[in-house]
């Protein structure tokens, strides 16, 4: 048996090989080259991550949410590879409604987003974070949170609403009970009120009817389709009679409520094999994609009973089963609400080899391999691989000969980084026949210790507090940051966090949805261990590719990583013919700031590293070349990563009223002594109305609210509409002259947007030689309404542009028309910059007692530091004030050091 282990850095490759005698085949290839591929794959194609730091997990309209960015390569070094992080923030209709730009130094990088109330509204909302050189590789990898946005400032529908679902499907027809609960602000219920209600998908109303709350402010309604999937982009819309004057409406999603429950069942190894005892998870989960505690029996074809199994978390549980050749099993479910299913199990093989994993040792990995009679007469000295890798590092190796029914071997667990480690079978020809992932906890994470000058605090009391970080006993250099929260208005599970452990450690790592991904890390026993191996049997890894590296398949690379904000497009004629050698000049007035480049052979120009803030105006122009009046200036367009399904779906609160109501609650008593007023524009003559959809006939059935709305203000950076659209229409996809719907476009489905202008069907070429300047905005809609539109030009989704409306006035000379034009050899453009640094403000007080009068201190987040960086004594200091909260401070600190040791600490103090 041949023996490998193998660890390496970036740049250093360190191969140790014992060589025995061994039976080889002709078109095998080595164990060495699957090795050196590998190795080679990951100097030339390193994977970046992005995590998140943020200081509290939900927000309320009129907050500010800070964050801290950590970027890291394999082993979670600290990335000095790209030098810019995107930031988005997506709402719950998948359209990104903020986007940042945010510099990266040392592979870190600190930002806010505001909240404002004229911006957003409540609801669920979810971030990703990525850079450039991740676009490269599968988007599913790109780091996400669910953010909740809560909302009571200045709130137009004073409701409180909770509501829950109970989804009964038959082979003929769909059956949801709701069961909505009225509250207002005060947790006062509405009794005996009407509520008329309609189950409405697009423009089809499904179900309707009407109901009236009782004592308890509760409404029960049912409501039934026969057609298939009905509900699934369905919404419930109530509308509640609080008074004869005042009805108020709220939108219920029914997309999770449509969704059947169901369960998977994943053998080890991922086969059933005949004759060998198998051990298979499984995972249940409800209708809204979490799991479900479920029990049941598995039987074979003559209905005979040969398992049981109940879960043990979150849905999640195991079973062993010994299936015999030619025999077919099912598993008979049992769900909470005493419903039944029958589920399938995966057919059984009549030979073949398997892989399994034993980690319940805290110092060794058992592996076995096990094949069957059959197989192994067929297979008999035929060479096998066992390789096992960790963040694209190979760590183990092993060829060996297939002589018996099972093989068995240990390795030490100190072979391994903490984290997932994937052991695959190959073939001597390198195809993967068997894989299973573990996870390998050392808890060798960075040792942690916060010290305040006081056990015990006042209100507005002055806090000293120490950081002190080290690696077993040795001080270290590293990259932090603190949150302090008053977590009495803060509740939140611990366990559901997303941290730089379970974020770095696991989700990054696997694809899909990790329900409480932090309960894996958090106050770790033996039972939380064995429900980690649950989950490993049951989550998908595909992000390394053993047969793709052996077969010199490397990803195509699209996008490089970025050292700064480059600016590049073409300097043509008129005719379109491309101008080298040519003169361009870059300016960006409010920095005071130009420089010039040169265009190469094929007219192209480059800006590279300019530095500038978003919002900044740039200027491109040609004038200093001969015959400038004849050349063209265009810039290349900034595209975004497709929007893909939020695998964190789950997590989405349904009813943030009652689920946020202690920090709403807050929220309400820190703004009751503020009012946000709406903006008001004076004008010495009346406001002449802003042109819309609803001033066309033909367009009236839409909504009244667009999905998204582009203003005229952000058009103005580019001289052609159609260059804007390309990045501006959020929620839809530009392809091939066409727009297209970006949730279905993802999915494969290419329907083109209906498009207006000035209330005229047009195509997605007319608007090429619209100016930007003439638009008063762009209205998206991702359905027709009422209109048809749809059904009878074979559309999906709607896009009006509105021109803008030309007031009479003075006649106008002709140089004066001539300055109105745009000119094609300047260029002004508004492309995305670093986002403007904000501090986090820490008030300070002469006395902690709380003055006569003054107004009460109620924040949420008392201290946020993104900036703290070790000494070479591992120490870092800082002080900040309390606020009027009584009760239990929470502090966490998270960070890595130099050598990519991660640290994440909680700290509590008491405030009386």
């Amino acid at each position: 048996m041949l023996m490998i282990f193998k660890k390496f850095a970036l740049a250093v490759c360190l191969l140790t090989t014992v060589t025995l005698s061994v039976f080889a085949q002709d078109d095998s290839i080595p164990l060495k080259t699957i090795i050196l591929k590998t190795s080679q794959f990951a100097l030339n194609y390193p994977s970046e991550k992005v995590y998140l730091h943020f200081d509290k997990p939900y927000y309320a309209v009129g907050d500010t949410i800070w964050f801290k960015g950590y970027i890291t390569l394999e082993q979670h070094q600290l990335s000095a590879l790209s030098k810019i992080v995107y930031v988005d923030l997506i709402n719950s209709r998948d359209s990104i409604v903020q986007s940042l730009r945010l510099p990266v130094v040392s592979g870190v990088a600190n930002g806010s987003i505001v909240l404002p109330q004229l911006t957003f509204t409540e609801g669920n909302y979810h971030v990703r974070a990525y850079t450039n050189w991740m676009r490269n590789f599968d988007p599913s990898y790109f780091f996400t949170k669910n953010i909740t946005i809560g909302n009571t400032v200045d709130k137009d529908n004073p409701i409180n609403t909770h509501i829950s679902f109970i989804n009964t499907v038959s082979t003929t027809a769909e059956k949801i009970s709701a069961r909505i609960v009225y509250k207002d602000q005060d947790g006062i219920a509405y009794i005996n009120k009407k509520v008329s209600w309609k189950v409405q998908s697009d423009d089809e109303t499904i179900d309707k009817g009407k109901g009236t709350t009782d004592q308890n402010g509760v409404l029960d309604i049912t409501f039934t389709s026969n057609k298939p999937g009905a509900f699934a982009t369905a919404d419930l819309i109530t509308d509640i009679e609080i008074n004869y004057k005042k009805t108020l409406t709220n939108t219920f999603s029914l997309k999770t409520a449509a969704k059947p429950k169901d369960v998977q069942f994943f053998p080890e190894g991922g086969n059933m094999l005949a004759g060998i005892r198998t051990k298979v998870a499984f995972k249940a989960i409800n209708s809204n994609g979490l799991g479900i505690d479920v029990k049941g029996t598995v039987t074979d074809d003559a209905n005979k009973e040969v398992a049981q199994f109940s879960s043990q978390h979150l849905g999640m549980g195991l079973f062993l089963l010994t299936p015999e050749t030619g025999k077919s099993y099912k598993a008979n479910v049992t769900f909470p609400d005493g419903t039944q299913s029958s589920y399938d199990l995966p057919r059984v093989l009549d030979e073949g080899i398997y892989l399994a994993v034993n980690n319940t040792n805290p110092d060794t990995v058992i592996i076995k391999l096990a094949s069957n009679p059959d197989f192994l007469q067929k297979f008999a000295h035929t060479l096998f691989y066992i390789v096992a890798q960790s963040s694209g590092t190979i760590y183990y190796a092993a060829q060996t000969t297939l002589q018996n029914l099972v093989y068995t071997a240990a390795i030490p667990k100190s072979k391994f980084p903490t984290g997932i480690v994937q052991f695959s079978l190959l073939t001597s020809e390198g195809d993967p026949i068997s894989e299973r992932i573990i996870f390998v906890q050392h808890n060798d994470q960075l040792n942690v210790a916060v010290n305040t000058d006081h056990p015990t605090y006042t209100t507005r009391q002055k806090v000293k507090m120490n950081l002190t970080v080290k690696n077993n006993e040795a001080p270290v250099v590293g990259a932090f940051s603190l949150a302090v929260t008053d977590e009495t208005k803060i509740p939140f599970d611990e366990d559901a966090e997303t941290t730089i452990l379970s974020s770095l450690l696991l989700s990054s790592d696997i694809k899909g949805y990790i329900e409480k991904p932090n309960y894996y890390f958090n106050h770790v026993d033996a039972t939380r261990v064995n429900n980690l191996d649950l989950l490993m049997l049951t989550q998908g890894y595909r992000k390394f590719s053993y047969s793709d590296i052996i077969a010199d398949k490397n990803p195509a690379l699209y996008y490089l990583p970025e050292q700064g904000i480059n600016i590049m497009g073409t300097l043509r004629t008129n005719t379109g013919i491309p101008v080298p050698k040519a003169n361009v000049h870059l300016i960006i007035p409010d920095k005071i700031f130009s420089t010039d480049a040169v265009t190469d052979n094929s007219g192209v120009f480059r800006f590279s590293n300019i530095v500038f803030q978003d919002s900044s105006q740039v200027i491109l122009s040609a004038k200093n070349n001969p015959g400038s009046r004849n050349l063209v200036v265009t810039a290349n367009g900034e595209t975004q990563p497709a929007l893909i399904k939020n695998i964190n779906a789950p997590d989405n609160i349904v009813n943030i009223d009652s689920t946020l109501a202690t920090y709403l609650q807050n929220t309400k008593r820190q703004y009751s002594g503020m009012r946000i007023l709406k903006e008001v524009v004076i004008k010495a003559k009346s406001e002449v109305k802003k042109p819309s959809h609803l001033d066309y006939p033909s367009l009236t059935g839409l909504a009244m609210d667009p999905y998204h709305t582009i203003s005229s203000q952000q058009l103005s950076g580019c001289n052609y509409l159609i260059d804007c659209l390309r990045g501006a229409a959020f929620g839809l996809t530009y392809d091939n002259g066409e727009f297209y719907i970006t949730r279905d476009y993802n999915q494969g489905q290419k329907t083109p947007v209906a498009i207006y202008y000035n209330g005229g069907p047009v195509d997605a070429f007319y608007l090429e030689n619209l100016s930007s300047s003439t638009i008063e905005s762009v209205e998206i809609f991702l359905d027709d309404g009422l209109t048809s539109i749809n059904k009878m030009t074979n559309t999906k989704g709607v896009m009006v542009v509105n021109g803008k409306k030309v007031e009479k006035g003075d006649k106008i000379s002709l140089a004066q028309l001539r300055d109105m034009l745009p000119k094609s050899d300047i260029l002004t453009i508004n492309p995305m910059g670093y986002v403007k640094k904000r501090d986090f403000y820490v008030p300070k007080y002469a006395v902690a007692k709380q003055a006569p009068g003054a107004a009460n201190d109620l924040r949420t987040t008392i201290y946020w530091n993104p900036k703290i960086v070790t000494d070479n004594t591992g120490k870092a200091s800082f002080e900040f004030y309390n606020a009027d909260g009584k009760g239990n401070y929470r502090v966490v600190v998270e960070g890595i050091d130099g050598d990519g040791n991660l640290a994440h600490y909680i700290y509590r103090y008491k405030v009386e």
